[in-house]
């Protein structure tokens, strides 16, 4: 009788650990992944090399929430950007004072680098198309995104998700804001 107790309680151990494994590989299959940031363009918040927590789950992105867009886009790599305009928005750059103007409002952003200079060849003002998002990033002169015809305005279906947590370096271990 005790060995068939001793067996139960292996038994439901072992299903335990089987349980969380494949309750880990959901999560990490459809809630969360971990991306690299490459490059400088989002500097000085997220620099090359860190490592951050993505969540994957649907939502609706923010102004100036930090999202990961697809690699599939015309781009050919992972882009993360900050969302600067969504659908209906209308978006003005002056280059000569380096501000950046969604509908008609100059944007408080002590997230970037340096001022707004660099145009990358669109047209200012515009106007993003519904279902569309207008993303920057953070290091401005430095920076491929939505200013470059090559991307432009993406769609928020190419949003695999908001980047929440940096998870290293490990003393920059912290929520993303």
């Amino acid at each position: 009788m005790g060995r068939v107790k001793a067996n139960r309680g292996l038994l439901e151990w072992v299903d335990s650990i089987i349980f969380a494994i494949v309750i880990l590989a959901l999560v990490f299959t459809f809630g969360v992944r971990v991306v690299q940031v490459d490059g400088s363009s989002m500097n000085p918040g997220l620099v090359d090399g860190e490592r951050l927590l993505l969540s994957s789950l649907p939502y609706e992105p923010e102004y100036g929430d930090v999202v990961v867009i697809d690699s599939y886009t015309g781009y050919g790599k992972l882009l993360i950007k900050r969302v600067i305009g969504k659908g209906g928005d209308v978006i003005d750059i002056d280059f000569e004072q380096g501000i950046v103007y969604r509908n008609g409002e100059a944007l408080d952003e002590p997230y970037t680098a340096d001022k707004t200079y660099l145009s990358e060849g669109v047209t200012f003002p515009l106007t993003v198309p519904e279902g569309m998002l207008f993303i920057m990033g953070d290091n401005r002169n430095d920076s491929k995104d939505s200013r470059s015809p090559e991307i432009g305005c993406v769609s928020e279906g190419d949003v695999l998700g908001r980047a929440v947590l940096r998870l290293t370096p490990f003393d920059k271990f912290g929520l993303i804001s």
